[in-house]
């Protein structure tokens, strides 16, 4: 009988050896025994590309592994299977493409260059009739987007909500519980490793409407790209919007929100109020959290960390087993399922609610005036609580749902009304249907 140590070693090219590529290597060689045996034959690693030779790295492998010449890597007759974690989009895209069409399965980890241009991706794998997986593009080691490209694909998902970014999570948590203001907490992230030293990406909200983009093209089967998600991110939020959820049982979080409305889907990353009661707002520090609706299968809940080069790499190590069983049986995973064709709605069409922290004079009139605004906008107020007297009068407003482009244009009439000296703060309620 033959054993899997006996079958011809599958031979993987590695693209990038940072830190995620760096763990990758390392498990490869710690579970060798385990994977050849989970596997039906040994990987081996055929080459790591790097962009600079002689580079120390704590690794025990052959110098001979690495090159600078990517191109010539991938392209070798040798290399069944293609891992890139160098991320961005050249010359990644260019060395994906050309390792499918050869026939060569793919597994990666570019949430940008999936969300910029999936598309291109994807029919070069259905052109080369090889494998396209990408577990560890979105939410590090949490297992999400095989059950939303598999587990849930004889279901009718209506909505998915997350926390994919771990340094604005992290953020907020220390805002939350420590009433730090955001540049003091940013900077202790900073500090700690969780936040890069250009957070931009992260706290702007571009690295979660990447993640966004992808959970819902898998979700709702229609192509998404990061152009389509409305994004918003956290620099604005303030000590007092974080007081101010907390004065309504609230916790604040960047939310990734990909929803299924009729004939459509909604797209969009923004800071969002959310219960205390929900789930999602007990997901603290840097770790994610991604929250599914769907007809027959509910609620369910996906938690784990979101990113390090550890949980990453374990993403990376399932989507190669799952490529690696499928090259040997000469079988192909799922591939693109874009079917439904939904229309994007633009960000005016969303039904959500707002949270307005008005500065209003002291004087008889005021909240009539407020009131009748939103009436104008047929929007209708849930709560309406004054804060204060004289110069430090305040009034908070929440809204019952309405169309974002009205509660919009409420919060610039209201701008201009002589009564109301600043809309101090403006913020979305999510998480309550």
């Amino acid at each position: 009988m033959t054993s899997a140590a006996d079958v011809r070693p599958l031979r993987v090219a590695l693209l990038g050896c940072g830190t995620v590529g760096s763990e990758v290597v390392r498990l490869l060689h710690s579970t060798a025994d385990d994977l050849t045996a989970r596997v039906g034959a040994p990987l081996e690693l055929a080459g790591i590309a790097v962009r600079r030779l002689g580079k120390r790295r704590d690794l025990d492998v052959d110098e001979a592994l690495f090159t600078t010449d990517a191109a010539a890597l991938v392209a070798r007759d040798d290399v069944d299977i293609v891992v890139e974690v160098i991320g961005g989009l050249e010359p990644a895209r260019s060395l994906i493409v050309s390792a499918l069409r050869a026939g060569k399965g793919v597994v990666t980890a570019n949430k940008a260059l999936l969300a910029e241009d999936g598309a291109t991706l994807h029919a070069a794998a259905l052109e080369g009739g090889a494998d396209l997986y990408y577990e560890a593009s979105t939410a590090g080691a949490i297992p999400i987007l095989r059950p939303l490209r598999e587990s849930l694909v004889g279901d009718d998902v209506s909505r998915v909500i997350g926390i994919v970014n771990g340094t604005t999570n992290y953020i907020l948590t220390r805002m939350d519980e420590l009433g730090m203001g955001f540049q003091e907490a940013l900077d202790e992230a900073t500090a700690l490793g969780y936040a890069e030293a250009d957070p931009t990406a992260d706290v702007e909200g571009f690295d979660a409407a990447a993640k966004a983009a992808i959970l819902a093209g898998l979700a709702f089967h229609t192509r998404v790209t990061a152009a389509d998600v409305h994004r918003e991110g956290i620099a604005d939020v303030t000590a007092a919007d974080v007081a101010s959820a907390k004065a309504m049982d609230c916790v604040v979080k960047l939310l990734a929100i990909a929803e299924r409305d009729g004939g459509g889907v909604s797209v969009r990353v923004h800071p969002a109020m959310i219960p205390r009661s929900h789930p999602l707002a007990s997901v603290r520090e840097a770790y994610n959290a991604v929250f599914v609706e769907a007809a027959a299968a509910g609620q369910l809940m996906f938690y784990g960390r979101g990113a390090g080069g550890a949980p990453t790499a374990s993403a990376v190590l399932g989507d190669l087993v799952a490529v690696a069983r499928n090259t040997l049986s000469g079988a192909r995973g799922a591939g693109e399922s874009s079917y439904a064709d939904l229309r994007v709605q633009p960000m005016g069409e969303v039904v959500t609610r707002y949270h307005i922290s008005l500065d209003v004079a002291d004087k008889a009139g005021v909240l009539a005036a407020v009131a009748n605004t939103f009436s104008a906008h047929d929007v209708s107020i849930r709560t309406v609580r004054q804060e204060g007297h004289g110069d430090d009068a305040s009034l908070v407003v929440v809204t019952h749902t309405a169309t974002d482009a009205a509660l919009q244009a409420v919060v610039e009439e209201l701008r201009g009304l002589d009564v109301v000296r600043d809309v101090a703060s403006v913020m979305r309620v999510e998480g309550q249907r």
